[in-house]
């Protein structure tokens, strides 16, 4: 039977800086979440000590400045070590869960005033706070022009009413950047502000239960007369919605990022279960149709991660592409889920049984389409997109 050959499980923007930085997450991930990483999604959740452990491995702060704190590097970056992430601790939902403050600080940094970065970055950054991105509410989804929650202004603080919800890390948060309407309605009248824990006024309402990313915690928060300090806005009153806009792109290739790792993660698992599962004398990797199933698999992972990593780049570079990261996502989005859903086939009956990894890749895939921006709300990007 001829060598099934794996996918590389690399972007080829990679150089030997990227595969020192996988190296780096692949010795923490195998070490510090492979052993529990099933039992913490049974458990919905891992110890809150793995934020500051994961900060002292130096891999927090990867894609974020060095004068905060952070590691240095760009979104090619955080790309490649969340790859390595899933791949080698295999919990996406503990991935997810520690890597909250990618949505979440990005916008403090870029528009923030340095007072604001060392009172909520650094210390994200160092492991001593978690950070939280609260923009969907529970009548909203993928509208933000729509969103509800407002702050009115009231002396030197906004007083803020209203209701977030699928925040994800939202029932451990220190930091919550917030989206809230300050002005009008539509686009116009948006601004960020940073809830703070403890903010009278502001709480938890509940954690949710969902299909997948079960180590990962989900809430729905509630602002009621929730007084907030004006100092803890981030950039102009009613001016943050493009704001949220560029932030959205690179969560959108983080999200295409992690489904090219689960993708790939699935892809391996049925690989080598079909060269150890016997069916009618021989492996099931000697049959063609499984064979074909795999080459079906590769080839959707192959043109996913590379349509990935050409929106990184031109990200990177400056370059404007929210349709093409928008198509990435798409793009990663439907291999993800072809390729989870033909493991457990390969798998079969053990395929649909809580103690394969596969079952639970195939329900945490279930989620890209539609976070980050509904699959329908992509192609809407897509098709008002000239040139992408």
């Amino acid at each position: 039977m001829p060598e099934l050959v794996p996918c590389r499980a690399m972007y080829l923007f990679e150089t030997e800086e990227h595969a020192a930085l996988r190296q780096q997450t692949r010795r923490f991930a195998e070490k510090a979440i492979a052993p529990s990483s099933a039992q913490w999604e049974e458990d919905e959740g891992f110890p809150v000590e793995l934020y500051k452990q994961i900060a002292d491995a130096g891999l927090t702060g990867v894609g974020y400045p060095e004068a905060l704190g952070g590691a240095g590097g760009d979104l090619t970056h955080v790309l490649a070590s969340a790859d390595e992430m899933i791949l080698a601790g295999r919990s996406v939902g503990t991935t997810v869960g520690l890597g909250s403050h990618f949505i979440a600080l990005p916008m403090i940094v870029k528009f923030g005033t340095p007072e604001q970065h060392a009172r909520f970055v650094t210390p994200c950054l160092k492991g001593d706070k978690i950070a939280a991105l609260a923009v969907t509410e529970p009548g909203g989804g993928s509208d933000v022009a729509g969103l509800t929650t407002r702050a009115v202004r009231d002396g030197d603080h906004y007083v803020v009413d209203g209701a977030k919800t699928f925040i994800t890390s939202g029932t451990r948060a220190d930091v919550v950047t917030c989206a809230v309407r300050t002005g009008g309605p539509g686009h116009g009248g948006i601004s960020i502000l940073v809830i703070e824990k403890g903010t009278p006024g502001f709480t938890v309402s509940k954690q949710l239960k969902k299909t997948g990313w079960w180590a990962s915690d989900t809430a729905e928060l509630t602002f009621e007369g929730c007084r907030v300090p004006v100092a803890n806005r981030v950039g102009p009153e009613n001016g943050a919605f493009f704001m949220i806009m560029a932030n959205f792109a690179a969560e959108r290739l983080a999200l295409a990022g992690q489904c090219v790792a689960i993708a790939e993660l699935a892809y391996r698992e049925a690989r080598a279960y079909s060269r150890e599962r016997q069916a009618f004398g021989k492996p099931l990797a000697g049959f063609q149709v499984t064979r074909h199933k795999l080459a079906d698999m590769a080839t959707r992972l192959a043109a996913a991660r590379a349509l990935t990593g050409e929106a990184a780049i031109r990200v990177v570079r400056g370059e404007p592409a929210p349709a093409l990261c928008a198509m990435a996502k798409n793009a990663a989005t439907d291999a993800c889920s072809y390729v989870c859903d033909q493991a457990v086939q390969i798998f079969g009956g053990m395929g649909y049984m809580r103690e394969t990894l596969v079952e639970r890749l195939y329900r945490d895939a279930r989620l890209y389409p539609i976070g980050g921006g509904t699959r329908e709300i992509m192609n809407e990007i897509i098709s008002k997109t000239e040139g992408y």
